[in-house]
């Protein structure tokens, strides 16, 4: 004979296994990704299977951000530091300002098609972290005038870098989605970067 709090331990326990066994056989999550993969394509993916995608243009950009810091028009430069920047190894405190190139393809002749103006600063003290606010600012073809702002975080060694887009204005009006970055080239002698982007964004 099984005693009343047996009872009640047995049928508690098969609840609990009840209950794992249906969250393991429930279907994903709308619209969910996998946080492993921030690849170019494995975010289209997810914006497609966004339920309201379609009430909305869906825009994709891509182009090179190039980010000078050496000879005589650097495009971006330091306008802060702490007292503990110069020995921290991540440089955590350094605050830079920038009005970086926005071009067609890497090359440093390429055809260009904006600015990325803001500023990063880097706010890690374990490891490479910027923060980065700014607007990408479009000067040419159908998106002239318009501009998109992020802020995020930006893991500069990691392959690819997600950065949030939090609105926009012009044809970008209300916009969201996210900016991919790609190291296409680092000096760490000068700091120099060009920096490929991928960007998807939803607007109206």
């Amino acid at each position: 004979m099984v005693r009343p709090r047996m009872r009640k331990t047995t049928l508690s326990f098969l609840l609990v296994v009840f209950a794992i066994v249906m969250t393991a056989m429930a279907p994903p999550v709308h619209g969910q990704i996998n946080p492993d993969d921030q690849s170019p394509k494995a975010v289209e993916r997810w914006f497609k299977k966004l339920g309201h995608a379609k009430q909305e243009k869906l825009t994709k950009l891509h182009f090179y951000f190039h980010d000078i810091l050496s000879g005589n028009k650097p495009t971006a430069v330091q306008v802060a530091q702490a007292n503990i920047t110069s020995k921290s190894p991540t440089l955590f405190g350094i605050v830079n300002v920038m009005d970086d190139p926005l071009t067609v393809g890497p090359e440093p002749d390429s055809r260009i098609i904006g600015s990325a103006q803001g500023l990063y600063a880097s706010a890690s003290q374990k490891d490479v972290g910027l923060l980065m606010t700014l607007n990408f600012v479009f000067t040419d073809g159908k998106y002239n005038g318009s501009t998109l702002s992020i802020l995020g975080r930006n893991p500069v060694f990691h392959k690819y870098r997600e950065l949030p887009i939090l609105g926009g204005s012009g044809v970008f009006r209300l916009a969201r989605g996210i900016a991919t970055a790609k190291t296409h080239t680092f000096n760490a002698t000068t700091g120099d970067a060009i920096v490929e982007y991928h960007v998807i964004v939803m607007h109206y």
